[in-house]
């Protein structure tokens, strides 16, 4: 099944998530031209502090850098595909990929609460658990512990990119982890430009 510019992809869901590849650095441009055009859009930051030689200045960095995330629109792709930064729909074949909606919840929930988030190495194994209480209640990942710190690691699969937050000990329980329903396929930056080069020609015809 091929998916169209502008036909989107039968069965998928109106309000699925996906993953824009930007270019470097183009994330919050992307993300404020996709607002304006009415498509749903999620850029999680974070705040990181950066020291120069003759100063410190405090930045607010994508947590997955050079990826926007937007909701549905799938039937405008062309819209999206023609906006200044972005390079390509993160897609598995030539099937537009949805992100789990628990994984992009996961993400907002941290980010909206003010913890201490920042990127973390990709994992996939461990301790699953979920947040019993606090902010971030229901919320399920991998627990890493390094000496006396916790931290809960929320994972984008499709991206292979993890997101980390800092939890009491206290406050998770172990859980059953749950199949994220669909074969994972690596998406790497060249995989992303090599299909651009392919699919680019397109746009014009």
């Amino acid at each position: 099944m091929q998916v169209g510019f502008e036909g989107g992809e039968r069965g998928m869901t109106p309000d699925a998530w996906f993953a824009l590849y930007t270019r470097h650095q183009h994330e919050k441009n992307v993300a404020d031209l996709l607002t304006r055009k009415a498509f749903e859009v999620f850029l999680p930051l974070y705040e990181a502090r950066h020291r120069w030689k003759d100063r410190v200045k405090q930045l607010s960095l994508p947590l997955f850098p050079s990826y926007v995330f937007v909701r549905g629109g799938m039937e405008r792709q062309l819209q999206i595909l023609t906006t200044p930064g972005v390079f390509w729909i993160v897609t598995v074949g030539d099937r537009v990929a949805p992100i789990p909606s628990e994984q992009i919840e996961a993400v907002r929930r941290m980010v909206e609460n003010s913890l201490r988030v920042e990127p973390h190495p990709f994992l996939k194994c461990g301790d699953w658990v979920r947040v019993k209480a606090g902010p971030l209640e229901g919320v399920e990942g991998i627990l890493v512990r390094m000496k006396s710190i916790c931290r809960l690691v929320v994972s984008v699969d499709m991206l292979q990119q993890s997101v980390a937050v800092e939890v009491d000990a206290s406050d998770v329980e172990r859980a059953q982890r749950r199949d994220a329903g669909y074969t994972h396929v690596p998406v790497t930056p060249m995989a992303v430009e090599a299909t651009v080069r392919r699919r680019v020609p397109l746009l014009g015809g």
